[in-house]
């Protein structure tokens, strides 16, 4: 089963049209997990009024590391079930529609971690910030070339990783959305297998965005530079 874990914080604008996306594009047996901070989130009575109306199960979980995205993606990617995890949003920036094929090269390739890049052959990024774009590009390209990292795009959000890796990992990140770019490092460090999918990012429509690139920039450099400089384990 895949487990996919949603961070939220009052997504009620969205959640419907979220769950009517993977009901539509994702075909595997799945669980979605929606992470809150607060009872007050106004994505929670959205959530329990539809719940019933879609054929996979759907669990609201609170965060339980403290808030903030990075311990709801955390505390999320701990209490799934699922052989995977697929770390999403809920603005529907991602393109769901190749979430089977990610979740294939876990299941019967035998990879441990699976990015959405944006960034390879056939990945496209729709809209956002230019300057957010460029150094989201900029990183991810010039990881893969100097350090050979199998990915184009290791600061994305959207990933699938193998639960049982996930479980032998102590997250180090305090910041927030790096804890992706963290996990895949330390994949890629350790010897296990990462791969990656062409994939599509679209500008949010609605709700508000919650990334703060210049408070996180030194997290992702921390593990920029990890990668670039650390050790690689032979398997």
């Amino acid at each position: 089963m895949l487990g996919i874990v949603v961070p939220v914080y009052n997504e009620s604008d969205n959640i419907q049209k979220l769950f009517d996306a993977i009901a539509k594009d994702i075909h595997s047996e799945m669980e979605v997990r929606i992470v809150y901070d607060m009872d007050e989130d106004t994505t929670l009575p959205v959530v329990e009024q539809i719940k019933g109306n879609y054929s996979f199960p759907i669990v609201c979980s609170k965060n339980k590391f403290g808030r903030g995205a990075l311990n709801a993606i955390h505390s999320g990617m701990q209490d799934s079930a699922g052989e995977a995890v697929l770390v999403m949003m809920a603005d529907l920036a991602d393109s769901l529609w190749v979430v089977d094929d990610m979740y294939a090269k876990i299941r019967d390739e035998g990879y441990d971690v699976v990015c959405g890049s944006r960034y390879m052959k056939g990945g496209r990024q729709h809209g956002g910030p230019a300057f957010k774009g460029f150094l989201s590009r900029m990183a991810g390209t010039s990881l893969h070339l100097l350090s050979g990292i199998p990915t184009h795009d290791v600061t994305n959000s959207f990933k699938i990783y193998r639960k049982s890796f996930l479980d032998t990992l102590a997250i180090e990140s305090n910041g927030g959305f790096e804890i992706g770019m963290e996990i895949t490092v330390k994949a890629y460090l350790g010897g296990y297998k990462v791969g990656e999918v062409p994939a599509e990012w679209f500008d949010r429509d609605g709700g508000e965005s919650h990334f703060h690139m210049w408070k996180w920039l030194p997290h992702y450099l921390k593990w920029y530079f990890r990668c670039l400089f650390g050790k690689k384990v032979r398997r």
